[in-house]
């Protein structure tokens, strides 16, 4: 794989465990980390984990023998490009890579905080914890708010994505955040008097 993959990409680094693929990451910042799951000391999903903590963008394919659901589903919070279940393949590493390279063209992963980030094409929050589905309301909301980082007034509200044939009063609007809050972090939408809400964001979201 290393071989075939040194002819696609202008660099690329091997690692025998996650330890030194971590030292890698922190020096290089790839565009794309492939992983298995099975490594001496830690796991592929731990090491992915601990990069997710501060960076939602690089992509990441893990590739695994393991098809147990419980693998899957701790793989699934890690937003990847794709879960290849071994034998790697061609077929199965060129698909993946092309699936890698449509990403950049659809990148809708944010993150709200150091450990919660926003999936817009999932229409998902994901916390250590767990993660919240959210309704067609929400996601057009958050995306709006995260995407224009400004105050997103009343009436951009009710046109843009009060998209029903309920009037949006003041207790149906109050309701609406009261529940998107439940699934964000503490203070994320802060509510401007008179004029709408805004998003408070880490830096990193916004550059």
């Amino acid at each position: 794989m290393e071989e075939v993959l040194s002819h696609l990409f202008k660099n690329t680094f091997a690692a025998k465990d996650a330890a030194i693929a971590y030292e890698l990451y922190l020096e290089h910042k790839p565009d794309l980390i492939i992983t298995d799951i099975k490594m001496p000391r830690e796991n592929g999903i731990e090491l992915i984990k601990r990069i997710r903590l501060h960076d939602s963008k690089t992509r990441v394919i893990i590739a695994s023998a393991h098809t147990d659901l419980e693998y899957m589903l701790e793989a699934t919070k890690l937003h990847l490009i794709k879960y290849i279940i071994k034998p790697m393949t061609e077929d199965k590493l060129m698909e993946a890579l092309l699936d890698f390279i449509k990403s950049h063209t659809k990148n809708h992963i944010y993150t709200i905080n150091h450990n919660t980030l926003y999936n817009y094409n999932q229409s998902t929050i994901t916390t250590e914890q767990t993660i919240f589905n959210l309704t067609k309301k929400e996601n057009e909301f958050l995306k709006m708010l995260i995407t224009k980082n400004r105050i997103i007034t009343y009436e951009e509200i009710e046109n843009q994505i009060w998209d029903d044939e309920f009037i949006m009063t003041q207790n149906a609007l109050r309701l609406f955040i009261k529940n998107i809050r439940k699934k964000l972090p503490a203070q994320s939408i802060k509510n401007i008097q008179g004029s709408g809400y805004k998003m408070i964001l880490p830096k990193e979201v916004l550059e």
